[in-house]
């Protein structure tokens, strides 16, 4: 009788025993509700597209640094990334071509045409290596934060960290007017409200027709804002493609409503002090 009664409580004790987790390395019972680590996100052709990249690391597979993708302090590779096109700069020559998504975040560049300069050999180099490197399928993931993120994992394991910094459209919201402006070679003086002897950029707009011929000029008058992007030098007449945008939000009383964003310039010359206007 007594072993009779033992029974019940013995296969108890075995089904908790089969119903019980299986310990851990340290004995302890897993978490049920344990959540996995996040998946990195994967960057689409929007995000590519809404931030300069500029090359923070280079690693190979085996982790040594790419010394070729870092020319000198002066030239940072950046890749910039619109309309279907991925723009490759701060090499030697710029070079570009085709760039496609896919699915599962795989970054596919077609061959990239290149400009034929001539340069220092690091330069070279680094033009090279980074036709090269994105000459290879590239797994994407996009880190957001200030500033966001980017990383790129080749085929061969090498991976690149490029630090995002925002476009004007990014910044301004829009994708701005293009605009033509021709900048004198000196500056003028101008009354400014803030700033005494205060001098201006002389500027005249420029208008192309439908086949691209040059019209006759607007008049010269003083530009009191900046442009960003654009470094004046006296002597230099040049003629200069923007983008325009309106500023969102309150303005600063001292501040233009509206924001100019060199995006390309189209002319360049040396002007002598004679002819200037």
């Amino acid at each position: 009788m007594k072993n009779m009664m033992l029974l019940p409580f013995a296969l108890a004790l075995a089904a908790c025993a089969q119903n019980a987790p299986a310990p851990g390395p340290t004995g302890a019972t897993p978490a049920a509700n344990a959540t996995a680590a996040p998946a990195p996100a994967v960057a689409d052709t929007a995000t590519l597209a809404g931030y300069h990249w500029r090359l923070a690391s280079a690693t190979d597979a085996g982790g040594a640094r790419i010394e070729a993708l870092f020319p000198g302090a002066d030239h940072v590779l950046t890749l910039d990334f619109a309309d279907g096109r991925v723009s490759v700069s701060g090499g030697c020559n710029g070079q570009g071509g085709r760039y496609d998504v896919g699915d599962g975040g795989k970054l596919e560049i077609g061959r990239l045409v290149s400009t034929q300069m001539a340069c220092e050999a690091p330069l070279m180099d680094a033009d090279t290596a980074i036709a090269a490197l994105l000459a290879q399928p590239q797994a994407v993931h996009f880190e957001e934060g200030t500033p966001p993120r980017l990383r790129l994992v080749a085929a061969d394991g090498s991976t690149t960290e490029w630090i995002g910094e925002a476009t004007a459209e990014t910044r301004y919201g829009g994708e701005g007017e293009t605009v033509f402006m021709e900048v004198a070679p000196q500056r003028i003086e101008c009354h400014h409200p803030i700033m005494p002897d205060h001098q201006c950029l002389q500027v005249r707009e420029i208008r192309y027709d439908d086949k691209g011929v040059k019209q006759p000029p607007g008049e010269w008058e003083a530009f009191y804002g900046d442009i960003e992007g654009f470094e004046f030098r006296e002597g230099e007449r040049k003629v200069l493609r923007l983008k325009k945008f309106d500023r969102p939000g309150p303005v600063p009383a001292d501040a233009s409503s509206v924001a100019y964003v060199l995006d390309m310039v189209v002319e360049s010359a040396l002007v002598p002090a004679d002819d200037a206007p």
